[in-house]
């Protein structure tokens, strides 16, 4: 009888010992948090509405530069902020736009796109205060110039005319 119990405590103890190890070994440890790779989880995708900002030049509106971007960013940190990241976003556009004369929209050829994605993505970092966003990707870029704009007006105000319809052929009298 004595070899039973004797028995069961050891069988109990090495079931919890190697419970124990099990879950020991298999936590994480504090140092070794693994931070996910971008684009594959652990950033959150902020899209932003269609922003529209007017290109002056001369003094006069030259047209409109229309996109739409979307930002990554930690999930965590946008919890966090007490005003919208789609402000934010939109503000700091407008502003990068004006303080930056260098950037002609009227001239694509001229337009470094990867110096604009980050000059953007650095200069809302620094005005939060730390690296929030992680990556700025163009959805939507588009430049209409003014006349561009009066053209499709006009395009829209005449109805198109109708198109005469061919005569159908006469059927001949003869065999």
């Amino acid at each position: 009888m004595v070899k039973f119990i004797v028995a069961a405590v050891w069988i109990v103890a090495v079931t919890v010992g190697s419970i124990f190890f099990a879950f020991s070994s298999t936590s994480d440890k504090p140092g070794e948090v693994e931070k996910p790779a971008p684009f594959f989880g652990g950033l959150d995708y902020v899209k932003t509405d269609v922003i529209s900002v007017p290109v002056v030049k001369n003094g006069e509106v030259a047209g409109y530069f229309i996109a739409r971007f979307v930002f990554t960013a930690e999930p965590a940190r946008i919890a966090k902020m007490s005003v919208p990241m789609q402000s934010i976003i939109t503000d700091e556009f407008f502003t990068y736009l004006y303080s930056n004369p260098l950037i002609d929209f009227t001239r694509g050829d001229r337009i470094d796109i990867n110096a604009f994605r980050s000059g953007l993505r650095d200069n809302l970092n620094k005005r939060l205060g730390e690296d929030v966003v992680h990556e700025v990707m163009m959805e939507q870029v588009d430049y209409l110039s003014k006349q561009e704009i009066r053209d499709n007006a006009m395009k829209r105000r005449i109805p198109p005319k109708a198109k005469q319809l061919p005569e159908a052929p006469k059927p001949s009298s003869g065999h």
